[in-house]
Order: structure tokens, then C-alpha cells, then sequence
């Protein structure tokens, strides 16, 4: 263990990972900012548009810094903390958007929100408890993220598109997301079930 967070140490330092990933979090408060501007500034349209745009270009900086630190040998102690904390934050603020623009139900963004907290918050105990290869992510868990990756910057365009109900397939998906944020949920939470009376190995 020792060996290895050395080895870490030693690569943490300013990479395009981890720059991919400063970024997306820099875009969080635009994603939300960009909707508490007056109408009268900017259209809801453009609101619309310009949060689509900056979720999706986050999206994409998500899908980039695991596959060049993985690729190219870049991965740095700081950036796996990091980067999943990046990405919930940023699908959390982007659900409470919505949220507030009544287009998602409040059922679903809790379910979807209290889902990741949950999980986070299993995972570390079943690291505590040196079992973490049982809750890696399923296969369930990586649909429901394509879903929500989709989902979510179609609710925040909402406009129709060339004819497209946009609004439409951008509710089903969200629906079809926390139904199986749910079911992975589940699998997480039996998975790690036989060890719940259990104590760590360490303490807090």
C-alpha cells in the first residue's frame, strides 16, 4: 500500500486529466448561473442552449480525462478523488435546476441524488471493510449514467428541435435513469449486505 500511494505521489502533478477535470468543475456554476440570469438579459432560450452547452462540454471533459489517464499512465491520487466527485456535483446541480424549473419531478431528483450519496457512502465502507471489489460499478449502474448523461442536457434545452420533442424523450429517459438507478442500488446495497454486521478494520 505504501508502494503504491508513493507511486502516486510521485505523478501527482499538473496533467491534462487533471486539468480536464478543474475544468468540469469550473463549468458546474455555469450550468447553474447561466438560469438565474434576467430574461430580459438573455432569453430563456438562450438559457436553455447555453446550459445544454456547458453540461454537455462537461460531459465530454468526463469521458476524456479517464480515457487519456488511463491511456497515457496519467492517473494522480488527487484526480480518482476528484473526478467522481466532480461528476456528481455536476448532474446534482444540474437536477436542481431543473428541479427548479419544474422540469423533473422531485421524486426523481432525489431518488438520483440520494442514490449517489448512498453508493459513495457504501463504498466507503466496504473499503473500510477491505471488500470494495464487491460494489465496482455494474452494468446496470453504467446504463443508468448513459440515461442520465442524455437525459439531463435534453431537459435543460427543452425547446423542440427540428420537430423533435426534445422535452419528451428527455422525461422518458429520466424516468427510465431512476428506475434503474434504483435496481443498481439494490444490487449495490446486497452485495455488500453480508458484511453490515461487520466491524472495519479501521476506525473513523
Amino acid at each position: 500500500m505504501h508502494r503504491y500511494m508513493d507511486k502516486q505521489n510521485k505523478k501527482y502533478k499538473i496533467n491534462i486529466p487533471m486539468i480536464l477535470t478543474w475544468a468540469r468543475i469550473a463549468l458546474i456554476p455555469l450550468i447553474v448561473g447561466v438560469f438565474m440570469l434576467p430574461t430580459a438579459l438573455l432569453s430563456q432560450h438562450s438559457q436553455n442552449v447555453l446550459g445544454c452547452i456547458f453540461f454537455v462540454v462537461a460531459a465530454i471533459t468526463d469521458a476524456l480525462d479517464g480515457f487519456v489517464a488511463r491511456r497515457y499512465g496519467m492517473g494522480t491520487a488527487l484526480g480518482a478523488f476528484l473526478d467522481p466527485v466532480a461528476d456528481k456535483l455536476m448532474v446534482s446541480a444540474a437536477l436542481i435546476v431543473l428541479l427548479a424549473f419544474d422540469r423533473v419531478d422531485m421524486i426523481v431528483a432525489l431518488i438520483i441524488i440520494g442514490r449517489e450519496i448512498t453508493v459513495t457512502a457504501l463504498r466507503e465502507w466496504m473499503a473500510l471493510m477491505g471488500e470494495s471489489g464487491k460494489v465496482k460499478v455494474n452494468w446496470f449502474g453504467k446504463i443508468k449514467a448513459i440515461a442520465q448523461m442524455v437525459a439531463i442536457p435534453m431537459l435543460l434545452y427543452y425547446d423542440p428541435l427540428m420537430g423533435i420533442n426534445i422535452e419528451l424523450i428527455g422525461k422518458i429517459l429520466i424516468y427510465i435513469a431512476a428506475a434503474l438507478t434504483l435496481y443498481s442500488m439494490f444490487v449495490y446495497l446486497r452485495a455488500a449486505s453480508p458484511y453490515f454486521s461487520l466491524t472495519p478494520d479501521k476506525e473513523e
